[in-house]
């Protein structure tokens, strides 16, 4: 069992900057994936970005490559999203999660692989 939280989350305006992070509970965070997705009103819930257990390979959706970058502390237990340029579509709640997956760790971005999820945090981005 893992447990996660996100924070970070805010209202900015278009173009600006914010870092998301993603702290977990327990002693195997080296060997989770951690994908972050995100859910608009009104939409299904995305693949935004993860970062695989053991190698850290990343994988990003089109909407983000480039803008976005993931990256995990495992001595911390923290994985981060730091969010460049940010546009009024990526508004959303952004979530993070855990998976044990061998699908996970190469890049799937099939939420069921994901069984443990955080409460999410709100992103606003303003034109």
């Amino acid at each position: 069992q893992v447990q996660l939280v996100e924070s970070g989350g805010g209202l900015v305006q278009a173009g600006d900057s914010l870092r998301l992070s993603c702290a977990t509970s327990g002693r195997t965070f080296s060997s989770y994936t951690i994908g972050w997705f995100r859910q608009a009103p009104g939409k299904e819930r995305e693949f935004v970005a993860t970062v695989s257990r053991n190698t850290g390979t990343t994988y990003y959706a089109d909407s983000v490559k480039g803008r976005f970058t993931v990256s995990r502390d495992n001595a911390k237990n923290t994985v981060y999203l730091q969010m460049n340029s940010l546009k009024p579509e990526d508004t959303a709640l952004y979530y993070c999660a855990a998976s044990s997956s061998l699908f996970a760790s190469y890049g799937s971005s099939r939420t069921s692989l994901y069984p443990y999820w955080g409460q999410g945090t709100q992103v606003t981005v303003s034109s």
